[in-house]
């Protein structure tokens, strides 16, 4: 889940249009969870085919993916490689609550309670290896490039940002911003009417995009220096301090300069905090990836997903739309560079 910036962020809401003809780095594991969470049905129980596969994600990448090309984008998946030993806690809260989602969920659709079950439901998905394979099948077919990271996809993404072989990294989690991504897009798939978990309110999600610079700059510090607000905060690899969030852990490095001064002054222990900053400054990364479009297989786009049961008639339509879509963005790009002569 990455570290909540949100108190101290500043982000700048933009339509998709803006990103068009800009090719996006996408948090894999974190947008494929997007869609098992939220392409549901009624009570609760994610898209299943006939022979009870989960297909919520096939769904959020054709359809919710094609948006995004309809858009002039072109999206690289970026997928976790081995995670950190020191992830091994946050994996296992994360465990955790999904379990007790679960008897939740099934107490609520029990009684009855189909907004409490479909509340709760959303926080039981997982990564199975079908999930993940059938994933990355479907993105090559659709001719979508597939980063396997060595360790975070974050790190990679970041990585790949910072190299300018893509325009910003795409995440829900701001960690990216820790690992270095000069530009993070938040939003990127999930814009639109959102209902607000435990309520009964709904509000606008936008589609949103934070300048690294811009955002370091108006707080006056340093990238070295909020990976230190974070470690105080807590992150996916240590529990951090107890009572210390986003503005506390802000103000404390404005006023000490580094983490090492505040433990002195404030008397905090945080074991192994330089092994943290340095998954963050240093992370592992991997250089021999592509991020050029492919070919979309029209007719292995459709098979698959009539195999797991989806319409024929719509994965078409959707198919061509792609095709479609990348012609007329290939024949922008053609006029932009002959207009450049004159």
């Amino acid at each position: 889940m990455g570290v909540n910036l949100s108190p101290i962020s500043t982000p700048t809401e933009i339509d998709l249009e803006a990103l068009r003809g800009k090719t996006l780095a996408v948090d894999a594991y974190n947008t494929i969870f997007q869609f098992l969470s939220i392409i549901r049905q009624p009570d609760g129980k994610p898209l299943m085919d006939s022979e009870g596969r989960v297909t919520s994600h096939l769904s959020g990448i054709l359809y919710r993916t094609s948006n995004l090309i309809e858009a002039g984008i072109e999206p690289v998946f970026v997928f976790d490689g081995k995670a950190n030993a020191k992830k091994a806690d946050t994996i296992s809260e994360r465990i955790a609550r999904r379990e007790k989602a679960q008897e939740e969920y099934e107490r609520a659709l029990a009684e009855g309670d189909m907004e409490k079950a479909f509340s709760k439901a959303q926080q039981t998905s997982r990564m199975t290896p079908d999930i993940l394979e059938s994933s990355k099948l479907l993105l090559s077919l659709m001719g979508i490039p597939v980063v396997q990271a060595p360790s975070d996809g974050e790190a990679q993404a970041a990585y790949m940002c910072l190299k300018g072989d893509v325009y910003a990294a795409a995440s829900q989690d701001f960690d990216s911003l820790l690992f270095g991504a000069p530009l993070l897009v938040r939003n990127l798939t999930i814009s639109g009417r959102r209902k607000v978990p435990g309520k009964n309110v709904y509000r606008d999600v936008k589609t949103e995009i934070i300048d690294s610079n811009a955002m370091l700059g108006s707080l006056g510090i340093t990238r070295e220096q909020l990976v230190d607000v974070c470690i105080l905060i807590g992150t996916d690899f240590n529990p951090g301090i107890s009572g210390i969030g986003p503005k506390k852990g802000l103000k404390l490095i404005q006023k000490h300069g580094d983490l090492e001064t505040v433990m002195k002054e404030s008397g905090f222990e945080i074991p192994d905090y330089q092994e943290v900053r340095d998954i963050f400054l240093n992370g592992p990364h991997e250089d021999g990836y592509a991020v050029s479009t492919g070919e979309i297989d029209a007719e292995g786009v459709v098979a698959m997903m009539k195999g797991y049961g989806f319409s024929e008639d719509r994965v078409t339509t959707v198919v061509n739309k792609i095709i479609a879509a990348r012609k007329s963005e290939s024949n922008r790009r053609k006029q932009r560079s002959l207009d450049a002569w004159f």
